[in-house]
C-alpha cells in the first residue's frame, strides 16, 4: 500500500525536476536571443512562476517518498 505513495512521490519529483529543467533552457534561450526588457521580464515572468510550482512539486514529491518509507517499514 505505501510502496504507491513512494512511486507517486518519486514520479512528482521527476515532474519537477523535468520543470526545471524547462525553466533553465528557457531561460537560457531568452538570454541568448538578446531580447528587449520589456519581452525578456514577460518571459522571465512565466519562468519565475514555472520554477516556483515545480520547486514545491519536487519538495511535496520527497515529503510523499519519505512518507511512504516511515510508514511502510
Amino acid at each position: 500500500m505505501w510502496d504507491g505513495l513512494v512511486w507517486g512521490g518519486a514520479a512528482l519529483t521527476l515532474a519537477g525536476l523535468a520543470a526545471l529543467v524547462w525553466c533553465i533552457a528557457t531561460a537560457a534561450r531568452a538570454k541568448a536571443r538578446k531580447l528587449e526588457d520589456t519581452a525578456m521580464r514577460a518571459i522571465m515572468r512565466r519562468v519565475v512562476a514555472v520554477n516556483m510550482a515545480a520547486l514545491a512539486a519536487s519538495v511535496f514529491g520527497l515529503m510523499f517518498v519519505i512518507l511512504g518509507i516511515v510508514l511502510g517499514s
